[in-house]
C-alpha cells in the first residue's frame, strides 16, 4: 500500500519488564485510491539502544488483542511479542514495530466470528474465506516507511514469514539476516502453526 507521507506523532521515555525502550507513534497516510479502509494507518515503534552501529533486530508484530492482552492459547501470538521484547532486550538494540492489523487484517469482530467457525472444525484461513475474506490482508509497507525514518538502512528481522522479509525488501530495506521466531507448540494451537505452516508458507519447524 502506497503512501503520501509518514509521520511521527509522539515519542516518550517507555520503562519494560525487559528493559528501558523509548516508545514512539507513527502515522501513515495512505495514498488517494490505495486499498487501505483507512486514510490513515497507525504503527507504534518499540525502540532500544543504538540502532546505527549495526544492523538491528526487527520485529513486525501484527496487533492481536486476544493473544497479546488475554494471553489466548489459540495462536502464538503473545509468545512471540514477549520473545521478540526478550531478544531486544537481550541484545541491548532493536526494534518492535507494533501494527494494527487485528486478525490479519480483518478486525476483532471479524475473528471473533471465525473463531465460532474454527469451533465448528474450520482452520484459520477456511474461517476467513467462509466469512467472505481473503485469508490475509496484511501489508508491510508502513513498517519499511518507518524504519527508513529512523534511518534503519538494514535490519535482521525476527519472523518465520517470508512475506514480511520480501516486503522490507521490496521497499529499499535490506533484511542480513532472518531470525526463526521459534515457539514451543501448544497443543491448543498447534493445528493453527500448521496451517501457516502448509497454507501460508510460514517457515515453522
Amino acid at each position: 500500500m502506497p503512501y503520501s507521507k509518514v509521520r511521527r506523532v509522539a515519542s516518550a521515555d517507555f520503562p519494560t519488564r525487559w528493559g528501558h525502550f523509548r516508545i514512539l507513534g507513527f502515522e501513515g497516510v495512505a495514498e488517494p485510491g490505495s486499498a487501505s479502509l483507512k486514510h490513515v494507518d497507525g504503527l507504534v515503534a518499540l525502540t532500544m539502544g543504538d540502532l546505527s552501529a549495526a544492523p538491528p533486530l526487527v520485529r513486525i508484530h501484527s496487533q492481536c488483542l486476544t493473544g497479546d492482552v488475554f494471553h489466548s492459547l489459540r495462536c502464538d501470538c503473545h509468545d512471540q511479542l514477549h520473545m521478540a521484547l526478550g531478544l531486544i532486550a537481550k541484545e541491548g538494540a532493536g526494534v518492535l514495530l507494533y501494527e494494527e492489523q487485528e486478525g490479519r487484517g480483518i478486525g476483532l469482530m471479524a475473528k471473533l466470528r471465525a473463531y465460532e467457525l474454527q469451533d465448528k472444525g474450520l482452520d484459520t484461513i477456511e474461517a476467513n474465506l467462509k466469512l467472505g475474506f481473503r485469508a490475509d490482508y496484511r501489508e508491510f509497507e508502513l513498517p519499511a516507511e518507518v524504519l527508513k525514518a529512523l534511518h534503519i538502512p538494514a535490519v535482521r528481522l525476527i519472523t518465520n514469514n517470508p512475506e514480511k522479509v520480501q516486503a522490507l525488501k521490496d521497499a529499499g530495506v535490506q533484511v542480513v539476516e532472518r531470525v526463526p521466531a521459534i515457539i514451543p507448540a501448544e497443543p491448543t494451537f498447534k493445528r493453527y502453526l500448521e496451517t501457516k505452516r502448509n497454507k501460508m508458507g510460514h517457515l515453522i519447524g
